[in-house]
């Protein structure tokens, strides 16, 4: 069917809804159908073809339009719009373009208004950049013109219905399993861990892996963007949510604004979904000021390069000389856990390292774990996160919660 009579169906279906009632969905549904039953245009589609075009009608009028069906299947894990007429997708790491386009370019605008109004946002020319989420949890990053040359642009960043444990992704041979137990034994003895990795790498799904270690009598503050973590282990839990401006300007909560409200709501542990500029200043002090445990994450290319991106970013907001700002980060954080995409789209933890301290004004990263490729099977790197000789230094807080120093190693392909 032509979009051009998708559309004067739909707008003849919209013409006769009652606009002073409030249809439930299956009132909503019985309507389409014998809207369509009654339309003699279609008396040659078969019974398959009417009841897509029925869920493809009641999607338009409640749900995304054509992109609901790829928000419902589970396969797809990433939706970029680049235009009404150009859509792609990641299903099992590979991008491919899909043959759908919306009719118009005002057909993607509503969609995308629809969206941000369900987070109680606003985008538009004047504020083209805003990021939300869907009802399932999806993240949402909408540009808008004149910003975006090709017109409206949304990326959907889909996650799994339940999130993933780490067994699932030692199993996925993320990482090894001594490494996994080892983790697991540094987020009970209540280290505080920063998640580093670049776009597409896994840090999210990491980080809520990480969460289900947290002692289940704890009180856990999240902090975010766009709220992405599913923390399910954890009854005693907040989850906090940044906000945009208004459209006169004024009312926007920023992560920095939620790290120091959360000092005050009793927390034992805080998680900040993501660290991005000045609040990073913010996220060290919580550290350094009693809440071990706490956990992040960021962007960069190797744990190196967090390190000097987070001073980057305290200093971007605060007058400080670069020396107290490394004191900070050697103080606050105690464990960087690197990731990556490798090249057969495997996501795999790279290195696990320990900061040791400062030397010669430098922060010295230690590794512990390091992830050794060893050549390739059938198109799918094989290699192992191998244990290095250097061992935890900073073990107080280990001992304190009664675990005992590990050795050793695990290869896997």
């Amino acid at each position: 069917m032509l979009e051009s009579e998708f559309k004067a169906l739909r707008t003849g279906i919209r013409s006769g809804l009652d606009v002073t009632s409030s249809y439930s969905d299956a009132e909503l549904i019985a309507y389409i159908e014998n809207y369509l039953r009654r339309e003699q245009a279609l008396s040659d589609l078969t019974a398959g073809e009417k009841r897509r075009l029925v869920r493809r009608m009641y999607d338009s009028f409640r749900g995304l339009d054509l992109l609901q069906p790829l928000v419902d299947d589970r396969s797809v894990t990433e939706i970029m719009i680049n235009s009404h007429e150009e859509i792609f997708i990641e299903r099992e790491g590979k991008v491919e373009q899909v043959a759908l386009a919306f009719e118009s370019r005002d057909r993607l605008e509503d969609i995308i208004q629809t969206i941000v109004a369900g987070v109680n946002r606003v985008v538009n020319e004047s504020s083209p950049i805003v990021d939300a989420r869907l009802k399932d949890g999806s993240r949402v990053n909408i540009v808008l013109p004149p910003v975006a040359l090709k017109g409206p642009t949304m990326t959907i960043r889909k996650f799994p219905e339940k999130p993933m444990t780490m067994q699932e992704l030692v199993e996925r041979e993320a990482l090894s399993g001594e490494a996994a137990e080892f983790l697991k034994k540094l987020v009970a003895s209540k280290y505080n861990i920063f998640v580093s990795g670049g776009t597409g790498s896994g840090k999210t799904t990491f980080l809520n892996a990480l969460s289900q270690y947290i002692p289940s009598d704890e009180r856990v503050i999240t902090i975010e963007d766009s709220a992405e973590l599913q923390i399910v282990t954890v009854p005693n839990l907040v989850s906090l949510e940044t906000r945009n401006t208004n459209t006169e300007g004024r009312g926007e909560i920023t992560v920095r604004d939620l790290i120091r409200s959360s000092l005050r709501m009793r927390p034992n542990r805080i998680v900040v979904g993501e660290v991005r500029g000045r609040e990073a200043l913010d996220m060290l002090q919580a550290m350094n000021t009693g809440h071990d445990g706490s956990l992040s994450t960021g962007h960069s290319n190797s744990t190196k390069d967090m390190v000097s991106r987070l001073e980057t970013m305290v200093l971007s907001g605060a007058d400080l000389p670069i020396q107290v700002v490394r004191q900070q980060i050697s103080s606050a954080i105690d464990i960087f856990v690197h990731l990556a995409r490798l090249r057969d789209r495997s996501r795999r933890v790279m290195e696990i390292s320990e900061v040791t301290g400062l030397s010669q004004g430098e922060v010295i990263i230690q590794p512990l774990y390091v992830f050794e490729e060893a050549g390739e099977q059938e198109g799918r790197i094989c290699g192992r996160l191998r244990r290095t000789d250097q061992q935890l230094q900073h073990t107080a807080k280990l001992r304190m919660a009664g675990y005992p120093e590990e050795e050793g190693g695990e290869r896997y392909c």
